[in-house]
């Protein structure tokens, strides 16, 4: 099989399970290989050409943006690798090449404290501006994701996700009560039909509005930000890491969330005895509640058999029974 063959095989798989804007991307990087590449059987490109092929097509891009591209490629030959010829040698992988384009293993984050946060939060009057603040920094919310959101996604502290960036027709996420009681006073006050968008701005201006946000106690600060901030108080708050991934980041790998917040995980097989009542209840009063919450025993959660699923319906049950 040739790189040309390949190709399609590979795009028109990612066609049918993938994001538009991550099938662009792939596009992009395997049109420029193919004007090199397109007729070589898939067993003659080496390392070597990796190398050559990467160092003409990145030279005056960004480190991360060359990392990007060598990971598309990288992707490529694992999928014809796993899915036709298991002695399928990558080319991509090798240490030369890992060295120079895998991204590092840990990212030092600007890490947003929560006396912080909440102050950035009770300083905008903005009543629209503030749910979307507080939808970021205590759901973890992506800014794409608050700007999607319409009443009919609004399910009391379980809020629907459609259209989603792991490529998910749907996903859940689930936020403090005293904010879901805000959103839905704001949605019944402004009278927003079940299918409208709650907050029908784009998003340069939410951007712009969060950036106005931080200058009120002299920070510069981005959307992301506040989902970094959601990720790393539940973490200091002593929410295992399988929560924070799988529940409030909706990583689909323990490892992004691990470089997320810029540690190693020592959770596999950990017993969760955690307080979701106190913890949810902390992101609106401050404190760091340790109450203990009605219906919650000690569970055995392990990274490698239990199910996303599973997650959520205990959080569910947590939050069930908080005020």
């Amino acid at each position: 099989m040739n790189v040309s063959q390949a190709s399609k095989i590979w795009l028109d798989y990612h066609r049918a399970h993938s994001k538009e804007n991550t099938v662009r991307a792939y596009e992009f990087t395997i049109a420029k290989f193919n004007q090199n590449f397109a007729n070589w059987d898939l067993n003659e490109v080496s390392t070597d050409d990796i190398l050559d092929f990467m160092t003409k097509f990145t030279e005056s891009l960004k480190p991360q943006t060359k990392r990007i591209r060598f990971s598309h490629l990288t992707a490529f030959f694992n999928f014809m690798r796993n899915n036709f010829d298991c002695d399928f040698k990558n080319p991509c992988d090798s240490q030369m090449l890992r060295k120079l384009f895998r991204p590092k293993a840990v990212v030092n984050w600007k890490i947003i404290e929560k006396e912080t946060v909440d102050e950035i939060i009770f300083r905008t009057d903005n009543v629209r501006n503030r749910l979307i603040l507080e939808l970021m920094a205590r759901g973890g919310m992506r800014v794409s994701e608050v700007l999607k959101l319409t009443p009919a996604d609004v399910l009391d502290r379980k809020l629907i996700l459609n259209d989603t960036k792991s490529g998910k027709q749907q996903e859940s996420i689930f936020i403090p009560q005293k904010v879901a009681d805000r959103l839905k006073e704001y949605v019944r006050v402004q009278k927003i039909a079940p299918t409208q968008s709650i907050f029908p701005i784009c998003y340069g201006a939410a951007r712009a509005m969060v950036g106005k946000a931080g200058k009120l106690v002299g920070i510069r600060l981005r959307p992301h930000d506040l989902r970094r901030h959601a990720a790393t108080f539940a973490s200091r708050s002593n929410v295992p890491l399988e929560i924070i991934s799988k529940v409030i980041l909706r990583h689909s790998s323990l490892q992004t969330t691990e470089i997320y917040l810029g540690k190693v995980s020592e959770t596999t097989g950990a017993l969760l005895d955690f307080n979701y009542d106190g913890y949810l209840l902390s992101l609106d009063s401050g404190g760091g509640s340790r109450r203990s919450g009605r219906g919650f025993g000690r569970r055995k959660f392990c990274t490698k058999s239990c199910t996303k699923s599973a997650y959520i319906r205990i959080y569910e049950k947590a939050i069930s029974v908080t005020n």
